[in-house]
C-alpha cells in the first residue's frame, strides 16, 4: 500500500513523532493509522526504558492545593536539563502527578521505598485473614501474597492507576512522556499535607 504524505501528517498530528518515525510505522503496519499508533507507543516506551539509566539533574518542584485549601501537595520530578524543564509537557506531567498525589495519597514513589516493617506487617495481617477464611497454609501464603500485590497499588505511587485514566499506571505514564519528550524523567520525592494530619 502507498504511504501518502496525508497519511504521515495524520499520524505526526495524532502521536507528535518525528516525520521518519511516522513514515516507518506506517510502512511496518501496511498504512493501517491504529496500528501504527500502537507501533509508535511500543518504540517509544523501548525508548524510554533505554533512556531510564540516565541521569536526571534539572526538572521542577510543583506544588498543588486542592481547592478549599485544606489540602497540598509538593512534588519533584527531574528530567536532564533546563530546556525540557520549561516544555509544556514536562509541566503538563509534574502537575498531573502532584494531582495524583493529592487523590489517591501514596506513601513512598517505588516499592523500595517501602519499609520491610510496613510489608512484614501487611503481609501478617493477609496471612492471618486467609486463616480466619479457613484456607490451608500454602493457599493462605498465596492469597496473602496476591494482597500485598494489590497493597502496593494503592500505597506506591509508580504502581498506581493514574486519576485520570486508571488503565494506565503512572510507571506507564512516565514511559509515554519520556518516549515523546526524548529525555529521562524521574519522580524524586513529595510532601502531601491534609489540615489535622
Amino acid at each position: 500500500m502507498a504511504i501518502t504524505a496525508e497519511d504521515v501528517k495524520q499520524l505526526r498530528q495524532t502521536t507528535s513523532a518525528g516525520i521518519m518515525d511516522c513514515k516507518n510505522a506506517l510502512k511496518e503496519t501496511d498504512g493501517d493509522v491504529e496500528k501504527a499508533i500502537d507501533y509508535l507507543r511500543k518504540k517509544g516506551i523501548a525508548k524510554a526504558e533505554k533512556r531510564a539509566g540516565r541521569e536526571t539533574k534539572d526538572g521542577m518542584i510543583e506544588s498543588y492545593i486542592h481547592p478549599g485549601s485544606k489540602l497540598g501537595v509538593l512534588v519533584e520530578v527531574n528530567c536532564e536539563t533546563d530546556f525540557v524543564a520549561k516544555t509544556d509537557d514536562f509541566k503538563t506531567f509534574v502537575h498531573d502527578i502532584a494531582m495524583q498525589i493529592a487523590a489517591a495519597n501514596p506513601l513512598v514513589v517505588n516499592r523500595e521505598e517501602l519499609s520491610q516493617e510496613i510489608i512484614d506487617k501487611e503481609m501478617n495481617i493477609y496471612k492471618l485473614q486467609a486463616q480466619n477464611e479457613n484456607k490451608p497454609e500454602h493457599i493462605a501464603e498465596k492469597i496473602a501474597a496476591g494482597r500485598i500485590d494489590k497493597f502496593y497499588q494503592e500505597v506506591v505511587l509508580m504502581e498506581q492507576g493514574f486519576v485520570k485514566n486508571p488503565d494506565q499506571t503512572i510507571d506507564q505514564l512516565q514511559k509515554e512522556v519520556i518516549a515523546k519528550i526524548g529525555e529521562n524523567i524521574s519522580i524524586r520525592r513529595f510532601s502531601r499535607f491534609q489540615l489535622g494530619e
